[in-house]
């Protein structure tokens, strides 16, 4: 009886079902789709199923199987999104939910193979969201990131994700990253290029246009809610009370019907407003006196901010170590102390504020005491020359990098309101000594700095008188556009 052989496969088993299974895979992949060419795409699969069978079926062929079903699924899988009404790179949106939609689960690299190398992805950062998580939602390895983040300090700043960032990919035909970059803000992007087997990070940086803006207000409340309606920021607001805070107590002084005017240097990209820089001359109103301001900058480069007749606004210190605080108890010498309940005079100012409002330096000077003084809690006191001193007292902390003969400088932050000591309250305790004797902070004369030199002051009048009459010329303007 004639033995009947069985002939053995060409192939071993695990490739055949291999390929049965992606190419079930693509079946079911579109069946979900919803369009009306369903049937087309039926037909496109079989004869991607019947490319791979007829692979082997021809024992002669030289073409290894397993290159052969890679290239007929990506090239199905690419054809395939090409020919949805928004291709996937269209969408420019990668998310984690998209991966898992897909039944086929593919790396979202080869989706990425898939696409012309010359295509931006846009990764939007989902709360949570850390750059490796990223990383992978877009199918690149660990050892990628790791190249990231090493090639150079700036490359870290990637890694400081916000929800909402967007991070653009563009990645090579063979799924590696070419090129990455996300946008900081409306003026600065950060990139990184590859560049053979390194990364190199450049800034992007857009040079705004510079325009000239005036804003106007009259305070019925508060400061801040008169300049916003103005359209002023809240930094805009601030440098105009530090420029006139030589002047103004903006803590106690501020009273309803005071008038502020302001020109500024407003940035722009295109139509857009992306920000303010200098404030370039203001006048202040505040009960029934008026303080003028104008920038100007000398011929060493050094700008400051003077009155409109040259002589200086800065004084030797400012008014207020606290902004916009409330004056809880003034300057008294017969005072009865609210702990003890005897009277002892106080030397000072209490200024109320919340623990942890920013404490600032009145004055430049020298640390003669750093760290606990009975009563007052922690305290600095500094030495501003032969003749003056101040104390603050019932600081929260100190700032960092500060101790006994640090220098200081007018405006730095020396430590942090709190209730230290005999306190009843968050508050600083500010003392003022001239000559060793205590005078009240609030009423006392300070002194004033050098007024601009009298070799630069023809070129400060002419910049002066131009920027009063632009003052003018605004006013006149929008009181004209008010009585329409």
């Amino acid at each position: 009886m004639p033995s009947h052989k069985t002939k053995p496969p060409l192939y071993p088993k695990s490739h055949i079902v291999a390929a049965s299974g992606i190419a079930a895979a693509l079946s079911i992949f579109l069946l979900v789709i919803p369009t009306s060419d369903v049937e087309a795409r039926k037909t496109y699969v079989q004869l991607d199923l019947d490319t791979i069978t007829n692979h082997l079926e021809s024992p002669g062929s030289s073409r290894d199987l397993d290159a052969l079903i890679s290239e007929t699924v990506t090239f199905s899988l690419a054809d395939e999104l090409n020919r949805q009404p928004v291709p996937l790179a269209a969408k420019q949106t990668f998310r984690g939910s998209d991966r898992q939609a897909l039944p086929v689960d593919l790396p979202m690299a080869m989706v990425a193979k898939a696409q012309p190398a010359s295509e931006w992805m846009s990764v939007p950062v989902e709360s949570g969201d850390t750059l490796s998580v990223v990383f992978e939602r877009v199918g690149l390895s660990a050892s990628t990131l790791h190249s990231v983040i090493n090639s150079s300090p700036d490359a870290k700043r990637f890694t400081r994700l916000k929800a909402g960032q967007v991070l653009d990919f563009k990645l090579g035909a063979n799924g590696e990253l070419d090129a990455l970059k996300s946008k900081l803000n409306d003026l600065e992007t950060l990139r990184l290029d590859r560049e053979g087997d390194n990364y190199v990070v450049n800034n992007e940086l857009i040079t705004p246009d510079v325009r000239t803006q005036y804003a106007q207000g009259e305070i019925t409340s508060s400061l801040f809610l008169a300049a916003q309606k103005a359209g002023m920021s809240h930094n805009l607001t601030m440098e105009m009370a530090n420029i006139f805070g030589y002047d103004v107590d903006f803590a106690r002084d501020i009273r309803q019907g005071d008038r502020f005017e302001v020109v500024y240097e407003e940035l722009h990209v295109g139509d857009k407003r992306v920000g303010t820089n200098n404030i370039l001359a203001a006048r202040f109103s505040n009960r029934g006196k008026t303080f003028t301001a104008v920038r100007f900058t000398d011929k060493s480069g050094y700008s400051s901010y003077y009155r409109a007749d040259g002589t200086s606004l800065r004084k030797a210190f400012i008014r207020t170590p606290v902004e916009f605080a409330r004056i809880s108890s003034k300057f008294n010498p017969n005072r009865r102390h609210p702990i003890l309940n005897k009277i002892r005079a106080h030397n000072g100012v209490d200024y109320a504020a919340s623990t942890g409002t920013p404490i600032k330096a009145t004055g430049d000077g020298r640390i003669v005491h750093f760290g606990r003084k009975g009563g007052y809690g922690n305290t600095i006191v500094v030495q501003h020359g032969q003749k003056y001193k101040t104390l603050y007292a019932h600081m929260n902390r100190f700032a960092k990098n500060l101790r006994h003969g640090s220098n200081v400088s007018q405006g730095q932050i020396i430590g942090y309101v709190g209730m230290t000591g005999l306190a009843t309250g968050p508050h600083l305790h500010y003392e003022f000594l001239v000559n060793g004797r205590h005078v009240n902070p609030l009423g006392v004369d300070l002194p004033v700095a050098d007024p601009v030199p009298q070799n630069e002051r023809t070129a400060f009048m002419a910049i002066s008188n131009k920027m009063m009459a632009s003052l003018d010329q605004n006013r006149d303007t929008q009181l004209a556009l008010l009585e329409q």
